[in-house]
């Protein structure tokens, strides 16, 4: 177990590290305003409305970075310092969680992939770490059992890749749009990049760590008769 220990201290001191920056850069790009006075909400409507999406709603959540999209409900669901502001950084944002509902509307395949691993993906969560360790324990008399916990693991490294094409699409769409609507200009749009690019790496340093400690156990299976 040691290794695994050591797998997650190096990834999780990494997403510690992206986490912090992307808080510091969100404060900077919150102070720089975007022209025409538009806030997050604005944005936000501005976008699903120019892309033909009449159905989903743009409503505020409490919290800081708590922005999602809720499929099920069909809501962009935009933090108090979205919603309301006037800056770059509310307005990467709204447009990232609106691009998450422009895939929804066209069934973007990697989108309605994820969607359909949320279930399976609950329940492997809450057992696999238990299952992990009782079939590290018993290795060599029921492999099992660990063969069982690096299935259920590898769901949820299979839903962490699958998430990265969904945010990076999401992203991409953002940016164009903000870019040819006349949002963003030559001075903000640098900005608005790197703060969706920096949101982006904290899901690329999950995906990789999660890869990582699947490799770590498999190699426990393979070697446990050494």
């Amino acid at each position: 177990m040691l290794g695994s220990y050591i797998i997650f201290g190096v990834f999780a001191l990494l997403s510690w590290i992206v986490s912090s920056s992307l808080t510091s850069k969100f404060k900077r790009y919150s102070k720089i305003p975007i022209p025409h006075g538009l806030t997050g909400k604005d944005i936000a409507e501005k976008m699903l409305r120019e892309n033909g999406v009449f159905d989903v709603k743009v409503i505020s959540t409490p919290g800081q970075l708590t922005d999602h999209y809720n499929p099920l409900t069909k809501t962009v669901n935009l933090s108090e310092g979205v919603y309301g502001s006037n800056s770059v950084a509310a307005a990467a944002v709204a447009a990232h969680e609106c691009g998450h509902a422009l895939q929804h509307a066209t069934a973007y395949a990697p989108l309605t992939l994820r969607s359909k691993l949320v279930p399976v993906v609950s329940f492997a969560s809450n057992w696999m770490q238990w299952v992990l360790l009782a079939g590290i324990v018993m290795v060599n008399s029921f492999p099992q059992l660990l063969l069982a916990g690096i299935i259920l693991f590898g769901i949820t490294t299979l839903f962490s890749i699958v998430t990265l094409p969904v945010e990076i699409n999401a992203s991409s769409r953002a940016l164009a749009w903000l870019s040819n609507a006349g949002i963003t200009n030559y001075e903000t749009d640098g900005p608005a990049k790197d703060a969706l690019k920096t949101a982006a790496y904290t899901y690329v340093i999950a995906a990789l760590g999660s890869l990582a400690t699947l490799v770590y156990y498999i190699m426990i299976f393979i070697g446990r008769r050494n």
